[in-house]
């Protein structure tokens, strides 16, 4: 039993680095997700991965695709499919301004983050997001190297 509560962390914080990088955040908002015994205890020990994962609405109701569970060692025969989709919940009125939102020209749902709350409960942070033309990218590139050249300089 000790042995477990060292494994678990409640300090897990995924992120989705590359999702700053290819595209613009227009508004943020945290979701909790449905999830299995297995999966909730993988995520504990971070064996999660968000990288090619985004949301879509299926008849008023928000998933996450492709976000990559791990299947947890210590579970035989009752283990979890590691990409499978996954409910999102958010409250109605949320769902709804996301869904017009997400119908306007080139507006897409991309999971950001996600971490355990206070009370141990998986949460995903999501956000209505703008692709990045080339030159936006090449802009964030410089602005990184700047200030990489800066915080040398002071030390």
């Amino acid at each position: 039993m000790t042995q477990e509560k060292k494994n678990f962390s409640k300090n897990v914080n995924i992120k989705n680095r590359k999702a700053s990088f290819e595209y613009h955040f227009l508004e943020k908002y945290v979701a909790g997700i449905v999830l299995t015994g297995t999966e909730i205890k993988s995520i504990r020990e971070g064996r999660a991965s968000l990288q090619h994962s985004y949301c879509y609405i299926n008849r008023e109701e928000l998933f996450v695709k492709d976000m990559n569970v791990t299947p947890y060692s210590q579970a035989k025969h009752f283990n979890h499919e590691p990409k499978r989709e996954r409910k999102l919940l958010l409250k109605k009125k949320e769902l709804k301004k996301i869904d017009e939102k997400s119908k306007e020209k080139s507006i897409t749902i991309i999971p950001t983050r996600l971490f355990i709350n206070d009370r141990g409960l998986a949460k995903l942070e999501i956000a209505l997001a703008k692709g990045k033309k080339l030159h936006d990218k090449r802009e964030d590139i410089r602005k990184k190297d700047m200030e990489r050249e800066l915080s040398k300089m002071k030390f």
